[in-house]
């Protein structure tokens, strides 16, 4: 199954075409390179002869025939010459730096090939043999017959160990190189087709197994290239289109059956009445009366269809309605038992889209402040900037109008509405709406809309009115939810100013709960943690000293050695933390939090002696960063330690008194920068951590 992969075998052809054309191109350098080096050899051994020639020339000429041997020596001497001699035409050696070849005699092979003035690599790359002819000349006729062409041979042996090393050296660089290439070139591929083909392929096949699986409202989006964005949107077409002829082939089903059981009912009566007037044929003369009887039965029957079809009609209505007063029924039991906007929000624009069938679903509020509409939450558009979105009031602006107005607006067709934007400020177009206020103690605080039916089809009045009864049941709950919230913010700054009010007491403690924060979420968005379990992690790093209050101001600026006692009232302060929070019931995981970040990883902690997995992941990361920052702060009884050190600590006792799998990622937001250190702190942080 894998060796059948098409990306196995792209990525396997691309590769030995990739190998087999850098292997090849290496080699060829190499060679080449190779034959430079021979070259340039050759060219350096040459003019080292012809400078030695010149030199035992000049020595000749001026009568120092003695001094050639010495020039040889030294030449000898000079570490890369192995041997260097003259011989004479018939191969005996005249002069050499090694006295005992004088006057000896080469072997008869070797001496043709000196003749020919051959230059040659001998011993395997380890030894040059450079040969140079001494021709006679004018100025030596005076000493050697002018008869003679060449008065001695030159032969040079020079080492070329180093050479070897070197081209050796070459070649090993060149095959890590083109190693490395063609690694980083895999690795490339790689990646680009998991990201632009294997990845949006298997995305596709698990959307093509949840539509197997009778899911047909999945929906795929696949932006990674024009052709894999083209499919995932036939793909989307594709399975709207068999939903919709899913729901057709049921309510045809369904239709048949009903005109099944009349088709049956039609057969009774119709034998019914076949037996009834044979009955009367055996009758007639005695029964007249029976057969009037029958008539009316007759006519009773075709009045029960009627009946039958208006019951069926009342039926599907009655349907509609209960699927509606279910909706209302959801959406009240979603409100009453969730405080949170936000999440009301989203509760309350899901179901309204979904039981009206509409593409877009959203909320909007006003903000008086601004004097701006802030859309709050939307759903079936994705094509928005990040941030708060504010739009602007204008007479154009359906919520606008809605909001002047204080009553519900339906537009069947934006084309018999023109005096509104047929394109909305949020990028998408309208065709057909419903817009109701949300209304508060005769307050308009916002509107909750619904665009574009999904099955193209346009509002109804009986939708307005649904939507209406919506907005009126979701006003409370989210006017209730702000309330909420704004008490929620009133108790934490509450105790904030308590926790500002004991820093500020201690010049050595100041701003540490805004640093502990910092580092905290910090570390818990690398960890992904979701948005709620942030805000806890956040209340827990602001207030985790909150417990110091019942503690002796005397105690905690003490600078000298502290007693058991004191160490004792001073591992209470977490408990008393809890004390203090225990009254705010949305603070019950805070609390937890609060009351563990001064346990351990091994359990050796206080003041219950948990460990390991035992304690919340935001008690583990708070540890973390609440010792980090009490280590790089001043304190009375010592200064701040360098970040280099405090680093090492965490990373000493990673495993015992913290987690394991969370100091790493500390070390590596520091190592990004991403926190500012005062004076040169900074550089010996990012120091110690490339050290670490």
């Amino acid at each position: 199954m894998v060796l059948n992969s098409l990306k196995v075998k792209i990525l396997g052809a691309v590769c030995l075409l990739i190998i087999v054309f850098l292997s090849a191109a290496t080699y060829l350098n190499f060679r080449y390179q190779k034959q430079l080096v021979h070259k340039i050899t050759d060219s350096n051994i040459h003019l080292l002869n012809e400078t030695i020639k010149s030199s035992i020339s000049d020595a000749m000429r001026t009568g120092r025939s003695d001094e050639v041997r010495s020039i040889l020596t030294r030449l000898n001497a000079s570490g890369h010459i192995t041997s260097i001699r003259i011989l004479d035409p018939e191969g005996v050696v005249l002069n050499s730096a090694n006295a005992a070849e004088i006057g000896t005699t080469i072997p008869k092979e070797d001496l043709s090939v000196i003749k020919r003035g051959d230059s040659r690599i001998l011993d395997n790359l380890k030894t040059f043999t450079s040969i140079s002819l001494i021709k006679n000349s004018p100025a030596c006729h005076g000493c050697h017959n002018p008869s003679s062409e060449v008065l001695g041979i030159l032969q040079v042996n020079i080492s070329i160990e180093h050479l070897r090393s070197y081209m050796e050296s070459m070649r090993n660089n060149e095959i890590g190189s083109t190693v490395s290439i063609i690694l980083l070139i895999i690795i490339t591929i790689s990646i680009f087709l998991y990201v632009f083909v294997d990845k949006p392929i298997r995305r596709l096949i698990q959307s093509m197994q949840r539509v197997e699986q009778g899911d047909f409202h999945t929906e795929i989006n696949i932006t990674s290239s024009t052709e894999m964005n083209l499919l995932s949107s036939h793909f989307n077409h594709m399975v709207t289109r068999l939903n919709e002829v899913m729901d057709t082939a049921i309510a045809h089903e369904r239709e048949l059956v009903i005109a099944q059981g009349k088709l049956a009912h039609h057969r009774e009566v119709h034998q019914l009445n076949q037996k009834l007037e044979a009955q009367i044929n055996e009758i007639e003369a005695l029964n007249i009366t029976l057969e009037e009887r029958i008539e009316e039965i007759e006519e009773a029957n075709y009045k029960i269809a009627d009946l039958a079809g208006e019951l069926e009609d009342k039926n599907t209505n009655l349907e509609k309605v209960v699927a509606r007063l279910s909706t209302l029924y959801k959406v009240g039991l979603a409100i009453n038992s969730n405080m949170e906007s936000e999440n009301i929000f989203r509760l309350i624009v899901d179901t309204t889209t979904d039981t009206l069938h509409a593409d877009i679903g959203y909320i909007i509020i006003h903000d008086k402040k601004k004097n701006a509409l802030r859309v709050d939450t939307l759903v079936g558009h994705n094509d928005l900037p990040t941030g708060e979105i504010y739009l602007p009031i204008k007479s154009t602006s359906v919520s606008g109008w809605v909001l002047s107005n204080a009553k519900p607006l339906l537009i069947s067709d934006i084309n018999d509405a023109p005096q509104f934007d047929r394109f909305s400020a949020l990028g998408y177009e309208r065709k057909t709406l419903i817009c109701a206020p949300l209304i508060v103690k005769d307050e308009v605080i916002g509107t909750i809309t619904v665009v574009n039916k999904n099955d193209g089809s346009t509002y109804t009045n009986e939708d307005l009115g649904l939507l209406t009864t919506i907005a009126a049941q979701a006003s409370i709950a989210i006017k209730n939810a702000m309330m909420y919230e704004e008490q929620q913010k009133t108790y934490l700054n509450t105790i904030h100013a308590l926790v500002s009010a004991i820093e500020a007491s201690d010049s050595y403690t100041r701003g540490h709960s805004e640093r502990v924060t910092r580092y905290s979420l910090a570390i818990a968005k690398k960890l992904g943690l979701s948005a709620e379990r942030l805000k806890i992690m956040e209340r827990a790093a602001i207030l985790h000293d909150i417990g110091k209050i019942g503690i002796n101001v005397s105690l905690l600026h003490k600078v000298g050695k502290l007693t058991p006692e004191d160490v004792l009232d001073l591992q209470q302060h977490p408990l008393i933390g809890i004390k203090i929070l225990e009254p705010i019931e949305f603070l019950s995981d805070v609390r937890t939090c609060i009351g563990q970040h001064h346990e351990r990883f091994d359990g050796k902690g206080y003041p219950n002696g948990l460990a390991g997995e035992e304690l919340l992941l935001e008690s583990r990361i708070l540890a973390i960063a609440d010792s980090f920052d009490a280590m790089t702060s001043d304190r009375p009884y010592r200064k701040a330690l360098h970040v280099e050190v405090a680093i090492k600590e965490l990373i000493d006792f990673s495993g015992t008194q913290f987690d394991p799998s969370i100091v790493p990622h500390f070390v590596e937001l520091l190592r990004q920068g991403e926190f500012f250190f005062q004076g040169g702190e900074q550089q010996v942080a990012q120091q110690a951590i490339a050290a670490a």
